[in-house]
């Protein structure tokens, strides 16, 4: 089939879950269908980047989007009924480029990435297949309810802008995607379900090294999300000290681009910040012994956690982290909620080996047997092919 894909971002390079999923979707999807790529590129995304993507598309168009915070998007936004999300995904050009391709190529459908670049999207005729890697209005609502409480009220209200765009977009497509299967479940019965995925060739089982002196609890996330921001301050503040009491020679990896100074602030000689960790991020999983991750603001399923699994490192995560997966608890992952269930979850695997090695080898098989990226790719396949004439 012949697929028009509108993505508000180029799934390359592979620093975040977004373009982790779009980029194996389309590598596993590039022999069945050939699709053309229309997406928003940022600043920091090169030639290189985009030859990349080449490689898995038929054809990629790229937009420039032009910087997101500015003072012009928030008073664009302030003062109207859109959102500062819609905002700054709104773009004359995209819609150009968008309707040139369907005026000048025939396709079976469309495919739009996330609901906030819909009206760059003309009308038309073709069936129109939306998936979302969020229910979006839902995490800004958690966002809100964290904030300061200067900017909660402003927060709250762009929140409810976002949910009533989110409910227009469900109400315009043929098709409905969700990443979960609690957000499947709010989307509506209608909702198709094509969960987030692992290279598990790549993110292999690790081999347990011998007489490791030094044990190394992992955080890794890119923080320009304000998710990886909130989770790792409350590591450092809440949870690590009672981690360390319990296990003195023990180190936290806190591993990812741009982690600001109010978080490198939290100076602790347990603690290392590294943004020039491998490139190669299966070798950072399988370099340590455990995953913490506690999920306060967000949803879908997470990739970080998957590929932990993936690599045999187990994972202490919270409700909301094992939310997309429905991992089962004390057997392929390790479920808290309170910062001491958290640290005394983390101590005792480290202790336990029989336990450690039955939660590696649980979590991996778990994993391959959910969410590897080339069975994910076929239930994706299946809903357009439901609209092949």
């Amino acid at each position: 089939m012949k697929i028009l894909m509108v993505s508000s971002y180029l799934p390359y390079p592979l620093h975040d879950g977004g373009r982790i999923r779009l980029y194996n979707l389309l590598k596993f999807l590039k022999d069945k269908h050939e699709i053309t790529l229309v997406c928003e590129k940022r600043e920091n995304q090169t030639q290189a980047d985009i030859d990349e993507v080449v490689k898995v598309c038929k054809k990629v168009i790229v937009y420039n989007r032009p910087k997101a915070f500015s003072s012009q998007n928030i008073v664009k936004a302030a003062l109207s009924s859109n959102s500062f999300l819609k905002t700054v995904h709104t773009h004359k050009e995209i819609k150009r480029l968008i309707e040139k391709e369907l005026a000048t190529e025939s396709f079976d459908l469309v495919h739009v990435e996330t609901f906030y670049v819909m009206q760059n999207l003309p009308k038309t005729t073709l069936p129109i297949i939306l998936v979302e890697h969020n229910i979006e209005y839902k995490v800004y609502q958690r966002y809100a309810n964290k904030a300061p409480i200067l900017t909660k009220p402003f927060l709250r209200l762009d929140a409810l802008k976002i949910k009533k765009e989110e409910m227009a977009a469900w109400k315009r497509v043929n098709a409905l995607v969700a990443v979960s299967p609690k957000e499947q479940e709010e989307m509506g019965e209608d909702a198709y379900l094509v969960p987030n995925g692992v290279d598990t060739k790549r993110f292999s089982l690790k081999k347990a090294p011998k007489n490791k002196k030094q044990k190394t609890v992992l955080f890794i996330g890119d923080f320009r999300w304000v998710a990886n921001r909130d989770s790792v301050i409350y590591i450092i503040k809440n949870i690590w000290p009672s981690i360390v009491s319990k296990y003195p020679e023990i180190k936290l990896w806190v591993v990812g681009k741009n982690i600001p100074d109010s978080i490198r602030n939290l100076v602790n000689p347990t603690i290392v910040f590294d943004e020039n960790a491998p490139e190669r991020a299966e070798e950072i999983f399988q370099a340590s012994d455990v995953l913490l991750s506690p999920v306060r603001v967000g949803g879908g399923t997470n990739f970080k956690i998957l590929e932990s699994m993936s690599c045999g490192t187990p994972v202490v995560t919270n409700k909301l982290g094992n939310e997309g997966l429905r991992a089962k608890d004390k057997s392929e992952i390790l479920i808290c909620e309170k910062p001491d269930e958290f640290a005394n979850a983390v101590a005792s695997l480290l202790k336990d080996e029989y336990t450690y090695e039955k939660m590696s080898r649980n979590g991996r098989d778990f994993v391959v047997k959910n969410f590897d990226w080339e069975n994910v790719s076929l239930k994706l396949d299946e809903i357009y092919r439901s609209f092949q004439k």
